[in-house]
């Protein structure tokens, strides 16, 4: 650190960390929330930390930032100064300065979610979270990773490239089928034994680059899971079957035969019972009890989701947690399911182990080239597993970027990515919503999720994550944007959850890396965004909200007494992009489709692909078009059906 890191910069860090979570007097503050500044919890030192670990380029450019504000004199100055300092670093202005992709949303993350040595961070008093509730197991891992050599070579009759909703399904029918079976894994293997319940350790681990990553044109925030068990070991456990409309949809448009009848509804049975989907580990939170509460007083239709929990060790003081990964250990993700039953028929498990390309001889799957990478030495290991069966299924933001660097799938990889784009909401409540406690996600509307033309939108509850929402909030002013945050402990947040009908796509880097871009023009996807801006908002004022913030730029707010059509004008008039209406996105989809047509599909309609005999997509980059719903559940359908298509072709 001490070849780039000076007095100056450091001073400059710390100025800057102060800026965003200043110190601020006032005479009531019982739990020291108005006193305590960013860097009384180390955010600058951590900040310091994480550039340490960021590539060369990218270091250089935040530390050229921190440079220009010292220059600027941001050091010595007041607060109301440093603030216009920070908000000219960009042309954009201050979202461009503070928004969450940026240095100001980075220290917010920071104040907000760092833990101390203890696992407690001294702000989260003022919000009545508890942080940790559950010391982690001492059970051994039931998997036990295969560690290769370098240059070793493996071999099967089917390798797994990917574990997560998917993957690890293929991976599972497979091996009870007697098929040889290597699965590899890009993340780590965490379980109960390592979930300790916070946000930041969750996201370094566990999530696709780190946690909320913007696409390349900044238009949305993607997170995706990067572990054993992928999404399902981090995910929101909502288990909603694939609409009926969307069966259709894939068989009569795309060529999925079978869909839309009782062969698929076998598969969606048969993955329900294995993860054990049941209501009755659904208990509702605040931000829970609001949506049913709100869509009960406008006669919207709504009700309780049902989740992949074991009902013998649901726990709620843990359940709020499974976003970092669930310490009570009763989510049936792949990892508890499917993995454990490829793993105890034989299968091979690779984690930390990234696939470099597919290897093709003779025009047919021959295998994967990959690298490990150790995580204490971080020293590389270069394998291949010989196999003439390939599944792709390492997400739709990885698998187009595995083929496009393999030079197979045709002109359709990496288009069409779907994305489910969502709005959020916050208000703020008379009363403690206790947000933090209990299953995220348990209810849903769902009154405006079938229009005509089939696309429309859900309204959820998303997974409580303190650094994350200070990080989201939109920001005008320090003091503003604190004053917010004090309030948190009666916040109740919601997401319109949009079936995109439009798209982005995949491309690589120079380094073969995925570049995903997603912009929001088509006029159904624009129409029921704000549909669904306003649907939350009138949710959130027929639930008695005191105060409505939509996650915007200018934190536009609404307040009792206020005019709420006049809000709601003002919030539709705010536009879909970077430097206007936050997006997110925590289900990525499409850009490996199936379908008939070799020139706008990846893989036929069974899973194979057009030009590639024996390579397989066994994840949600399968999916003709977005499915409108969160999509754990149909992907470890249509991985169930691509499962026995694998089984079938083997003997071609």
């Amino acid at each position: 650190m001490t070849e780039w890191m000076n007095d100056a910069r450091r001073a400059g860090l710390r100025a800057i960390c102060d800026t965003v979570v200043p110190a601020i007097a006032r005479a009531d503050d019982p739990t020291g929330f108005w006193a305590r500044k960013a860097t009384d919890v180390g955010t600058d030192q951590a900040i310091a930390a994480a550039l340490a670990a960021m590539p060369a380029a990218s270091r250089d450019g935040l530390l050229g930032l921190v440079d220009g504000l010292v220059a600027q004199g941001i050091v010595g100055a007041s607060q109301l100064s440093r603030e216009q300092i920070l908000s000219r670093t960009a042309l954009l202005g201050p979202e461009a300065a503070f928004g969450i992709g940026s240095l100001g949303g980075l220290v917010r993350l920071m104040a907000y979610g760092l833990p101390d040595a203890t696992g407690q961070n001294p702000f989260w008093r003022q919000f009545g979270y508890p942080g940790p509730v559950r010391a982690p197991s001492q059970a051994p891992k039931p998997i036990r990773p295969l560690v290769p050599q370098d240059g070793q070579t493996l071999n099967a009759d089917v390798v797994v490239v990917g574990s997560g909703s998917g993957g690890g399904v293929i991976a599972g029918k497979l091996a009870a089928a007697g098929r040889k079976v290597v699965v590899l894994e890009a993340g780590g293997y965490f379980d109960e034994a390592d979930f300790n319940q916070l946000e930041l350790w969750a996201y370094q681990n566990m999530y696709w680059r780190g946690g909320p990553t913007p696409a390349a044109d900044l238009n949305i925030s993607l997170m995706a899971g990067t572990t054993l068990g992928g999404g399902s070991t981090v995910n929101w456990s909502n288990c909603l079957r694939t609409r009926d409309w969307v069966r259709d949809e894939w068989a009569r448009e795309h060529g999925l035969e079978g869909v839309d009848g009782p062969e698929f509804d076998r598969h969606l049975d048969a993955v329900s019972a294995r993860i054990g989907v049941n209501d009755q580990c659904s208990d509702f939170n605040g931000p829970n009890q609001r949506i049913m509460d709100g869509a009960g007083r406008l006669g919207w239709s709504s009700g309780r989701l049902s989740r992949n929990a074991d009902r013998a060790t649901y726990d709620t003081d843990c359940a709020g947690y499974m976003g970092f990964g669930d310490p009570s250990g009763s989510k049936l993700g792949t990892m508890k399911t499917y993995l454990q039953d490829a793993f105890d028929a034989g299968a091979d498990i690779l984690v930390r182990c990234r696939a470099d390309k597919v290897l093709v001889e003779g025009g047919r799957a021959a295998g994967v080239e990959a690298t490990y990478r150790d995580p204490v030495t971080g020293a590389t290991a270069k394998i291949t597993v010989r196999a003439p069966q390939v599944v792709v299924a390492g997400g739709s933001l990885e698998s187009p970027a595995l083929l496009l660097r393999s030079g197979i799938g045709g002109p359709a990889v990496g288009q069409y990515l779907r994305l489910h784009p969502c709005t959020a909401v916050t208000a703020l409540y008379t009363e403690d919503q206790r947000a933090w406690w209990g299953a995220p996600m348990t209810a849903a509307i769902d009154e405006f999720e079938h229009p005509e033309h089939g696309y429309g939108f859900l309204i959820e509850a998303p997974h409580y994550s303190i650094g994350t929402s200070a990080a989201l909030l939109p920001f005008t002013t320090a003091a503003a944007h604190k004053e917010t945050m004090s309030q948190m402990a009666n916040g109740a947040s919601t997401i319109g959850l949009t079936r995109d009908h439009g798209h982005g796509r995949i491309t690589l880097d120079a380094s073969g890396e995925a570049v995903p871009t997603y912009a929001v023009t088509d006029p159904i996807d624009i129409a029921n965004l704000h549909k669904g801006v306003e649907a939350q908002v009138r949710m959130h004022h027929a639930a008695g909200a005191l105060q409505i913030i939509g996650l915007a730029a200018g934190a536009p707010a609404w307040r009792w007494g206020d005019d709420l059509d006049a809000y709601i004008a003002r919030l539709k008039n705010i536009p879909l992009r970077f430097g206007g209406f936050s997006l997110f996105s925590a289900h990525q989809m499409g850009t490996c489709r199936m379908g008939r047509d070799p020139a706008t599909s990846v893989a036929n309609p069974q899973g194979e692909l057009h030009d590639t005999p024996g390579v397989w997509i066994g994840d949600a980059s399968a999916f003709p078009t977005s499915s409108g719903t969160n999509p754990m559940l149909s992907v470890m359908a249509l991985a169930h059906r691509t499962a026995e298509a694998v089984i079938a072709a083997a003997g071609r």
